[in-house]
């Protein structure tokens, strides 16, 4: 296993974005801290460079390569945001970048990741596992391999996310994470546990993925057979890695799940109230607040809102569909 990150690789990371990452904002809203009963600030990575916090991740990986390996080229495997991601952080180093994609994947993104000139292969998803068309393609051309989530250079450029919310709002009581297989979670506690120790962390996982949620409770890895059928594509991953259950273990305090239903519900009024678009995945930890699953009043509260890339006419639906 790789050596985990610390938040030394994380204050590294940042420096490494300063001037290529956008510094994204921090939204508050009246409504919800009337409806809550606390102070929240929505950390909105939906403004960050591809629409997704994964650029901060991709990047920092892309970086760290040796002159050789950026030689070689990278490939990737991803429904959308780290797709995008490595493709653009691949673009501005000028390193070749494959993408494996399944064909199911939101077209925007699929179209958004060529646009930034990844090599994109589509995959069916249910057949081979996409790591497994990752190596074999990365052992014949000889790339190297950036994950989404199990990497320790990813890690530590996510929890830049966490590191400058907590720099411009100050100490925490509680920093609310979305979840798919970790990275987010890994290095924005890192961050929270250095800057703001009494802080505490929590993840947000969609019902029919969570495998983070069992595994934390449980301290055996577990996995989500069902992840596939959730509106959150960003959250479908099987399980937790070997570099963040560890991390998720050691620095987080508790996990909770929402219904699509829920993220349906938040996105509207995300829309409505705050005029922002996110994604399904985007809504897990602004959900688990808006909705009450956890209890914040009287509290200061970060939220980060981890992407907004979805399909006008998918977004168009989930308003209509539940429409007051």
């Amino acid at each position: 296993m790789a050596d985990l990150p610390t938040y030394r690789d994380v204050a590294e990371a940042a420096v490494r974005l300063a001037g290529v990452a956008n510094p994204t904002p921090v939204l508050t809203s009246r409504t919800v801290d009337k409806q809550t009963g606390a102070q929240i600030f929505f950390k909105c990575e939906n403004f960050q460079r591809v629409g997704a916090f994964k650029f901060r991740g991709a990047y920092n990986a892309l970086s760290r390569l040796s002159e050789a390996q950026k030689q070689r080229g990278v490939i990737a495997y991803s429904s959308g945001n780290h797709a995008q991601a490595v493709a653009l952080a691949g673009q501005l180093l000028g390193i070749n970048a494959t993408i494996v994609m399944p064909k199911d994947a939101p077209a925007i993104k699929i179209a958004a990741t060529r646009g930034y000139g990844a090599e994109v292969i589509l995959y069916v998803f249910g057949q081979e596992p996409r790591e497994v068309i990752a190596q074999k393609i990365a052992a014949e051309r000889g790339l190297e391999i950036i994950p989404p989530f199990n990497h320790p250079h990813v890690i530590a450029g996510q929890g830049t996310a966490a590191k400058e919310l907590i720099e411009e709002v100050g100490d925490l009581d509680y920093l609310i994470v979305c979840v798919g297989g970790g990275g987010l979670i890994s290095g924005c506690a890192l961050a929270a546990n250095a800057l703001s120790p009494h802080c505490k962390v929590i993840g947000v996982e969609p019902e029919l993925g969570d495998d983070a949620t069992r595994s934390f409770q449980t301290k055996i890895l577990q996995t989500a057979p069902r992840a596939n059928d959730t509106i959150a594509d960003g959250a479908r991953t099987l399980s937790l890695g070997s570099i963040t259950f560890p991390l998720v273990l050691k620095h987080c305090h508790n996990f909770i799940t929402v219904s699509d239903a829920a993220l349906m519900r938040t996105m509207r009024f995300l829309f409505e109230r705050m005029k922002i678009v996110v994604e399904p995945t985007g809504a897990l930890a602004a959900a688990a607040v808006i909705e009450g699953k956890i209890g914040v009043a009287d509290k200061k509260v970060g939220v980060i809102i981890s992407g907004g890339n979805t399909e006008p006419e998918f977004f168009a639906r989930i308003l209509s569909s539940c429409a007051r």
